[in-house]
């Protein structure tokens, strides 16, 4: 079964979404300070989380987690500017609240979806780079390169259209699940921040090119 850990310290809403999440067959953990959260993350299959948490701005915390297990941002805060800093640093979604139970359902659901394993790994390998396209792990040389759930999916995407220009607006409706105009500029900020851990190819091009009026795409 779907474990999700909801991180939260409104005890009736975190108690309310749990019987939620339940109804909908998840296993839910509980939580309700950012030191939880970093524990809880290890046993999640995605996370809820809360920005206003009673030990510190779980907004402090959203690159280190989305490193580790997908993660939804649930905020009082509805600010362009707090929804658009959760992206960026690699929240898979953000619902304000108060929301809908059913549409909350709906976006674990999709988050869950793009992020699903299986046991048949493929993969796409350009010289010494090889991205996993089913463990979503990218390595270079052998050697793991960090990269948060959002640059993750970017590569997966990429390299599953190897050699092929992807379109900007379908990155993100596959990464984001929302149209262009919402993350325009967080999709810039992390494909240079994928760019940039990359690096370079042996003969000094980039993996990923620019294909002006279009998106990116992978060279082979």
């Amino acid at each position: 079964m779907t474990t999700i850990a909801m991180v939260e310290d409104e005890v009736e809403l975190r108690s309310a979404v749990r019987d939620l999440l339940v109804r909908y067959g998840f296993v839910v953990l509980e939580g309700s300070t950012i030191a939880e959260a970093r524990v809880l993350a290890v046993s999640a299959d995605l996370m809820l989380l809360d920005l206003g948490l009673p030990d510190g701005d779980g907004l402090s915390l959203c690159a280190e987690l989305a490193a580790s297990v997908p993660l939804i941002v649930l905020s009082a805060r509805g600010d362009e500017s707090d929804r658009v800093a959760a992206l960026e640093l690699g929240a898979d979604d953000y619902l304000a609240k108060p929301f809908y139970p059913r549409e909350l359902v709906a976006r674990c659901h999709a988050v869950l979806r793009r992020h699903q394993r299986t046991d048949a790994r493929r993969s796409v390998t350009i010289g010494d780079l090889v991205v996993d396209l089913d463990g979503f792990r990218v390595t270079r040389g052998g050697d793991v390169i960090v990269l948060t759930t959002k640059e993750i999916e970017l590569m997966v995407c990429l390299a599953e259209h190897v050699g092929r220009p992807v379109r900007r607006n379908d990155l993100a409706e596959r990464v984001w699940g929302t149209s262009l105009g919402f993350v325009n500029r967080s999709l810039d900020v992390h494909m240079s921040s994928l760019r940039h851990k990359l690096g370079d190819r042996p003969g000094g091009d980039r993996y990923i090119d620019t294909v002006h009026g279009v998106g990116y795409r992978l060279q082979t």
